[in-house]
């Protein structure tokens, strides 16, 4: 049972110190001498240890012989059973980094990379907005009130939250904006939630999810121009349409979908545009939002946009 024990310590080592894969099949070997030399096994079962070593050691290490008689079966087998991933995937996929979660999953972290990393710090300007504006807003909420009487919050801090830009975090100044940073976004909502769960959620929501971040990112600067400065100013209040009553936040599995069409609008006949069918819950603040982003998965079945029918998961502000 020992030497059993010490066998198997020795994959595990090998594995966590990223030992090549001759270096801890040659200690492997070694652990299998000693136990022969010291066990007091029977010897058809050290040489049942023997047969299984050579039958597994010497194709692994024999590139050839792994790369046709294992990887590539292990591939076509995980090729069958795992989705595609879409454009819109991809794109997600492709557009962050790795980051300190690269070292983590290297099995073999190096900590003084996460050590070194800098240390988040508030300007002079945000620091005051969250002991000021921050700090009396928090003062307004009464979380049992809010949860249990009022199912909201009042109207007092509702009308606050827009006055002090408590929804133009993340929105450039030139639109009316805060443009905080992301630590002060998260110091404030922190800050927020030890008083109110939901008054944080809806500060949260505007400066993250939704409409805000995405014109910021894609839209044209004519919706720039209209819609972030009421946005800063809470005159529209936005959520984000993802989950669904059956596929929750999967947006892989929702059933959600718009078609290219042409169609009437405001009065003008062959007017192409999307016919959207959606069903959606649980999305943050839809009670009150006048401005919603909504995921579906767009289909151009008669080609009006280009040869391709699938145009994968997108958004549409409405």
């Amino acid at each position: 049972m020992m030497w059993t024990g010490i066998l198997i310590l020795i994959i595990l080592v090998s594995a966590y110190l990223l030992l090549p894969l001759l270096v801890w099949s040659l200690a492997l070997g070694a652990g299998l001498i000693a136990f022969n030399i010291f066990s007091d096994v029977d010897s058809s079962q050290k040489t049942l240890l023997w047969i299984l070593f050579a039958a597994i050691i010497i194709p692994i290490n024999v590139k050839p012989v792994r790369l046709n008689l294992i990887s590539r079966a292990i591939y076509r087998a995980m090729k069958k059973v795992m989705p595609t991933i879409s454009q819109t995937e991809q794109e997600a996929l492709d557009a962050g980094d790795v980051w300190w979660e690269a070292e983590l999953f290297s099995g073999k972290p190096d900590f003084s990379f996460l050590q070194n990393l800098p240390k988040p710090t508030l300007t002079d300007e945000e620091q005051a907005f969250l002991d000021g504006p921050v700090e009396e807003f928090c003062s307004m909420l009464d979380d049992w009130q809010i949860t249990h009487v009022d199912y909201d919050l009042s109207p007092e801090a509702w009308q606050f939250a827009k006055d002090n830009g408590l929804f133009a975090l993340i929105i450039p100044k030139q639109y009316g904006g805060k443009d905080y940073s992301a630590y002060l976004h998260s110091q404030a909502v922190m800050k927020i939630g030890s008083r109110s769960g939901s008054a944080a959620v809806t500060v949260m929501v505007p400066n993250s999810l939704g409409p805000g971040k995405l014109l910021m990112t894609y839209g044209t600067e004519e919706q720039k121009d209209y819609y972030l400065p009421r946005l800063a100013k809470g005159i529209d209040i936005p959520c984000f349409g993802l989950t669904g009553p059956d596929a929750g936040s999967d947006a892989g599995a929702m059933p959600d979908t718009g078609v290219v069409c042409y169609g009437s609008y405001e009065g003008k006949d062959n007017v192409l545009g999307i016919r959207l069918n959606w069903a959606k819950r649980y999305i943050t603040l839809a009670p009150v939002a006048t401005i919603l982003g909504i995921a579906f998965k767009l289909l151009d079945p008669e080609h009006l946009l280009s040869d391709k029918e699938d145009r994968g998961i997108t958004l549409a502000l409405i």
